[in-house]
C-alpha cells in the first residue's frame, strides 16, 4: 500500500529562526573558544574562528581552505594585507550579521571586507557610504567607492558633489577635498548637466588647480579632462588669454574646442544656430518664468526690465535691468536666448503711456529694433532690426527662426507684412503677408504651422473672430474655422495637440476656448476667475501662466498684482503668487537662467581664477585670490 493510500501527504516546513540559531550557536562556540580550528593573525593580533563558517561567508576563505592548499592544514593563518581593526569588525559581522561602522572605521572595514570577499559586508559599507554623504566627506566617499568599484555608491557620491560643488569651491578646493578627488569622479563632475550656482570659469579654475596639485597629473589627465569643459560658456576675454598664454601646452582636443568657442563668440548674431552641448548651461531643467521689459504699471515708476520667478519658492526677483520701458512689444525664446522685438518706448514716471496721447503729446515712436538677452553671461546685445517698425504685433519661433507678424507701423496704420529672422545669416527675410492688415492679434505654432487669430485692421471696431494658418513649404495662408468670440489684444498658446485662446481687451466676459488643429474644431473651456487684459503669458510644462495685467473694478481699471495659472490637464484655474509690483503691458517667456546669487554663492570678481603652483596667475601675472563669497 502506498503512502497516498494510507492518507499521508507531503509538505515543506520552514523554520524562520533556524538560521539565526545556528549563527548564534557559532557565536557561543567562538566566545567559549570551543571547536575553533583556525587562528587568523593580522598586525600581530590573533583571532580564533571556525573554518566552516568562514568558508560559507567568504569566497576568499572557501578557496583558502580547500584540500590542495597549504592553509587548509595550517592551524595559524597570517593575513598580511588587512588591518586588525578591519578583521575584527568583519569577523564580528560573520558571526553576528551586525557591522559596526563609523567614518573613522569605514575605510579599514571596507578594505578588509573587499579583500576577504565578504560581499554582504561590502554592500552594507556601500549603503553606509551613501547615507553619510556630507560636504565634509563626499570627496573621500567618491574616492573610496572608486577604489573598491562600488558603482552605485560612486554614482551617488558624484551626484552629491555636483549638487554641492558651489559650496565646496567656496570653502576652498584644498579644504573641501576637491584636490584629492579621483580622476574618474572629477571627469563625471565635469560632464554633469547640473552644476547649480557655479560659473564655468570657476570650474576651469578648479580643474587647473587639480591638474597642478600633484606632479604628473597634467601629463596623465589633461588630455582626458580639459575637453570636458564647456568653453563657449567662458567669457571671450578669458578665452583669448587662455589661447595666447595657456598655463601649460593644451592638448589638441582642448585647443580645437577653444578655437571653436572663440569662433562662437565672434559670430554673435549666428549663435542661436551654433548652439551645442558646449554652449548649453549646466542647469538641467532649471527654468525660470520671466516678465520682460516695460514695467508698465498703473501706479509705479520705471521698473527693472526683466524679473524672474523662482520655481520652487514661488518668489519673484530682478534678473536684469535695461534702459527703455516698452509697451506693445513681443518676446520669444530661441536656443535659450531671449529676444525682445519692436514695441514703443514709454517715458515718464508713472502710468502706461496713454496719458501722453490723451494730452496731445507726440505718440511714442514704433521701434524696429531687436534686442537679445544671453543668460550665459547676463548681457544684452542689439541684433539686426526688423524691416518694419512694429507694435501690437505677434511673434513666434518657427524652424529655428523668429517670425514677426503684422502689427501697427504707426499710430493708426496696420501692417500685413510678415518677416523671418534667419539665425544662420543674422538677417530678416520677407515671408508671404497676412491675408489683410492686422494688429492686436495673437499667434502660436503647432507642428510647424503658424496660426493667427483675432485682431483688427483699423483703430476702431471690435476684435475679429478670424483664424488663419500658414505652413512654410506651401507658402500661403489658409482660413481656419473662426473663434466663437471676436478678440483683440488677446493671447494664444500651444500645448500638446491644442491651441488655447485667452481673453483680450474690452471683453465683457472671461471665456477661453481651444482649437484642435487635427479635428479643425473649437471648444469652450472653464472661464477665467476675473477679466484681464495687457497681461503676460507663457507656457511652462503643461500649464499656462498669466502674469499681471489690468482688470475692471468699480468702473475703473486697476492693476492685477498676481500670477494665475491654467492647468491644461484639469481645465482649472489657480493663483500662484503675488507679484512684487503691479506689472501690466509686459510680456512673458520661460528661459533657463543662472541661479541668482545668494549669500555663500561663488562669484568671481576681477581676473579669472587660475591656480599655478607659483601662486601667481600665469595668464595675467596677478596674484591669485580664492573665489569671493557674494
Amino acid at each position: 500500500m502506498s503512502r497516498e493510500e494510507r492518507g499521508w501527504s507531503y509538505f515543506l516546513a520552514l523554520s524562520r529562526s533556524h538560521g539565526e540559531m545556528v549563527l548564534s550557536g557559532y557565536r557561543a562556540l567562538r566566545d567559549d573558544q570551543l571547536l575553533c580550528d583556525v587562528v587568523l593573525v593580522a598586525e600581530g593580533t590573533e583571532f580564533r574562528a571556525h573554518r566552516s563558517l568562514l568558508a560559507s561567508a567568504s569566497d576568499y576563505f572557501r578557496s583558502m581552505f580547500k584540500e590542495h592548499t597549504r592553509e587548509s592544514k595550517a592551524g595559524v593563518v597570517h593575513l598580511h594585507t588587512v588591518s586588525a581593526g578591519g578583521l575584527r569588525r568583519v569577523l564580528d559581522f560573520i558571526y553576528s550579521s551586525c557591522l559596526a561602522l563609523s567614518p573613522e572605521s569605514l575605510p579599514q572595514t571596507l578594505e578588509t571586507a573587499a579583500y576577504l570577499q565578504v560581499l554582504e559586508a561590502v554592500r552594507l559599507c556601500s549603503r553606509y557610504l551613501v547615507s553619510s554623504l556630507s560636504p565634509a566627506c563626499c570627496c573621500q566617499a567618491a574616492n573610496l567607492a572608486a577604489r573598491f568599484a562600488l558603482a552605485e555608491a560612486q554614482r551617488q557620491a558624484e551626484a552629491y558633489i555636483c549638487a554641492q560643488l558651489w559650496r565646496l569651491v567656496a570653502a576652498g578646493a584644498e579644504a573641501s577635498g576637491l584636490l584629492e578627488l579621483n580622476a574618474e569622479s572629477l571627469a563625471a563632475v565635469l560632464e554633469a548637466e547640473q552644476l547649480p550656482r557655479l560659473p564655468e570659469e570657476a570650474l576651469l579654475g578648479l580643474l587647473l588647480e587639480w591638474l597642478d596639485w600633484e606632479a604628473g597629473r597634467w601629463e596623465q589627465q589633461a588630455a582626458a579632462l580639459l575637453p570636458r569643459l564647456r568653453y563657449c560658456l567662458l567669457p571671450r576675454p578669458l578665452l583669448q588669454r587662455l589661447a595666447s598664454r595657456p598655463p601649460r601646452p593644451l592638448p589638441p582636443e582642448a585647443q580645437r574646442l577653444l578655437a571653436q568657442a572663440l569662433d562662437y563668440h565672434r559670430a554673435e548674431s549666428r549663435q542661436p544656430a551654433l548652439q551645442s552641448r558646449q554652449s548649453r548651461l549646466r542647469l538641467g531643467e532649471e527654468s525660470r518664468l520671466l516678465v520682460v521689459a516695460g514695467g508698465l504699471s498703473l501706479h509705479q515708476g520705471p521698473l527693472g526690465s526683466v524679473w524672474a520667478l523662482e520655481p520652487w519658492s514661488r518668489q519673484w526677483g530682478p534678473l536684469s535691468s535695461r534702459g527703455p520701458r516698452l509697451r506693445h512689444h513681443c518676446v520669444c525664446v530661441l536656443a535659450n536666448f531671449l529676444f525682445v522685438l519692436g514695441g514703443e518706448e514709454v517715458g515718464g514716471e508713472a502710468g502706461d503711456g496713454a496719458q501722453e496721447e490723451e494730452e496731445g503729446g507726440v505718440p511714442p515712436a514704433v521701434r524696429s529694433q531687436v534686442d537679445r538677452y544671453d543668460p550665459r553671461f547676463g548681457c544684452w546685445s542689439r541684433l539686426a532690426s526688423m524691416r518694419s517698425g512694429r507694435a501690437q504685433f505677434s511673434c513666434c519661433v518657427l524652424e529655428g527662426g523668429v517670425v514677426a507678424l503684422g502689427g501697427r507701423g504707426g499710430p493708426t496704420a496696420s501692417l500685413s507684412s510678415v518677416e523671418l529672422y534667419e539665425t544662420g545669416s543674422g538677417s530678416w527675410l520677407r515671408l508671404p503677408g497676412l491675408p489683410h492688415p492686422l494688429h492686436g492679434h495673437a499667434s502660436a505654432v503647432h507642428r510647424g504651422t503658424v496660426y493667427v487669430s483675432g485682431g483688427r485692421a483699423g483703430v476702431a471696431g471690435g476684435g475679429s473672430k478670424d483664424m488663419f494658418s500658414f505652413q512654410p513649404p506651401e507658402g500661403r495662408w489658409q482660413r481656419c474655422p473662426p473663434m466663437s468670440i471676436g478678440r483683440f489684444g488677446h493671447q494664444m498658446a500651444a500645448v500638446g495637440e491644442r491651441i488655447y485662446c485667452f481673453v483680450g481687451m474690452y471683453e465683457p466676459f472671461c471665456d477661453i476656448e481651444c482649437y484642435e488643429p487635427l479635428h479643425r474644431q473649437w471648444q469652450r473651456l472653464r472661464p477665467m476667475l476675473l477679466d484681464r487684459s495687457c497681461y503676460g503669458l507663457a507656457v511652462w510644462d503643461s500649464s499656462i501662466y498669466l502674469v499681471g495685467g489690468k482688470r475692471w473694478h468699480n468702473s475703473r481699471e486697476v492693476a492685477a498684482q498676481n500670477t494665475i495659472v491654467y492647468d491644461t490637464l484639469t481645465d482649472s484655474w489657480s493663483e500662484v503668487c503675488k507679484l512684487p509690483l503691479p506689472f501690466c503691458g509686459s510680456q512673458c517667456a520661460v528661459l533657463q537662467v543662472l541661479h541668482p546669487p545668494e549669500p555663500g554663492d561663488v562669484t568671481l570678481t576681477g581676473e579669472p581664477l587660475y591656480p599655478p603652483q607659483t601662486g601667481h596667475n600665469t595668464l595675467t601675472g596677478q596674484s591669485l585670490h580664492p573665489p569671493q563669497i557674494g
